[in-house]
């Protein structure tokens, strides 16, 4: 199949599935982004169907995504696998958390569960290498972070908190350069200092 035909069914997919993408111009900024700093090899957290792999995967960099439901983890080995980009994208099925990789990447790419965003860098970021990069999307989250407590369901105030959370540590910690990108539902890139 054409990547663009692919692309198109893959975003009426999960539009339909309710599977989460990322929106158009943080992906857009994303693949500018690979293409501009000559990345290489990539790791994804959170593959949902495979949707972001391929677009980092088209602008020509390795990519390794670690997808932990089985549903999900299926859908994106039919979609890749019925690309021409199979060959450059390997998935691998687990929580993230749990899982050991020695590679080196040039981009660690987070856009998994939320709340586990300092665990997820903790867990990886000696698999950066010396001048890589970090960007996790979703820090916006549908414009709700700043605004927790005008929430009134429970569990996504909680979950908004969490983010500002995971905010408010980037803006302590001191081993990276922390830029927010106001694009797409907001992105973060972290920079070694």
């Amino acid at each position: 199949m054409n990547l663009n035909d692919l692309f198109n069914d893959m975003e009426r997919y999960a539009k339909e599935a309710n599977v989460p993408i990322m929106l158009k111009e943080g992906i857009n900024y994303l693949q500018n982004f690979v293409k501009e700093k000559n990345i290489k090899n990539t790791l994804e957290i959170g593959t949902a169907i495979g949707y972001s792999a391929l677009k980092i995967a088209s602008m020509g960099s390795y990519v390794t995504s670690i997808e932990r439901d089985e549903n999900r983890y299926n859908k994106a080995v039919s979609y890749i696998n019925s690309s021409d980009l199979k060959d450059n994208i390997k998935l691998i099925l687990g929580d993230a958390l749990n899982i050991k990789l020695y590679d080196k990447f040039d981009l660690i790419f987070i856009d998994a569960a939320k709340a586990q965003n300092i665990n997820f860098i903790n867990n990886f970021k000696d698999n950066l290498e010396d001048n890589g990069y970090i960007i996790i999307d979703n820090v916006g989250f549908h414009g709700l972070v700043g605004k927790s407590s005008e929430i009134p369901s429970r569990n996504l105030r909680a979950l908004v908190r969490k983010i500002e959370n995971f905010l408010n540590y980037l803006d302590e910690q001191t081993e990276f350069k922390v830029t927010r990108i106001n694009v797409g539902d907001g992105l973060i890139l972290l920079e070694r200092m």
